[in-house]
């Protein structure tokens, strides 16, 4: 496992160590003790998540006002862009955001710590997405960050407009939205 500091240090680009041959491939998809040895930290997770979404569909920017999760993601079938956005006010990152591309092919999973706006567009036919997540789902504080605020300056790679829930697409711009201390 390898793994990488973004531009903002507290999400982290995961590389698993994959075995492969004629055969197909194996990876461990996590292994607590080695992630907690180079990462520095031991998440604690307590739910997993997988959706399946087609080619254009944009899912986010979500998180949770109260009981913010930490998420560790990945594609297990096609490929996403996927973004996170610090909503921490403290932070010296804060609106700014990290961009990454997670498919089956290149095995990469982003650690997503909590305080950050999470979502991704499906930029395959399909996509399996699977996430482990350090705070269960709580729908009550979910909150959306506008996709497209141009204070985010996200360069969505779109062909045309993309497939949002109602609840996404009436997202709030950051300047509008609830955030972390």
């Amino acid at each position: 496992m390898n793994i990488i500091r973004t531009d903002i240090p507290d999400v982290l680009i995961i590389e698993p160590t994959v075995f492969g041959d004629a055969r197909g491939f194996f990876l461990e998809s996590y292994n607590q003790q080695r992630f907690a040895q180079l990462a520095g930290f031991e998440p604690v997770f307590v739910q997993d998540n997988h959706s399946r979404s087609a080619r254009g569909v944009l899912r986010g920017l979500h998180y949770q006002v109260r009981q913010p999760q930490g998420k560790l993601v990945r594609v297990t079938a096609g490929e996403v862009f996927d973004v996170c956005v610090d909503l921490r006010r403290s932070s010296p990152s804060f609106g700014k955001s990290v961009c990454v591309t997670l498919s089956a092919d290149n095995h990469r999973q982003l650690w997503v710590p909590p305080g950050f706006a999470h979502g991704f567009l499906v930029t395959s036919d399909s996509a399996d997405f699977i996430y482990k997540t350090t705070d269960y789902y709580a729908p009550e504080h979910e909150r959306a960050l506008l996709w497209n605020d141009p204070a985010l300056d996200i360069a969505w790679p779109l062909d045309g407009a993309p497939m949002l829930s109602a609840k996404d697409g009436a997202g709030r711009r950051l300047a509008d939205a609830e955030t972390y201390p």
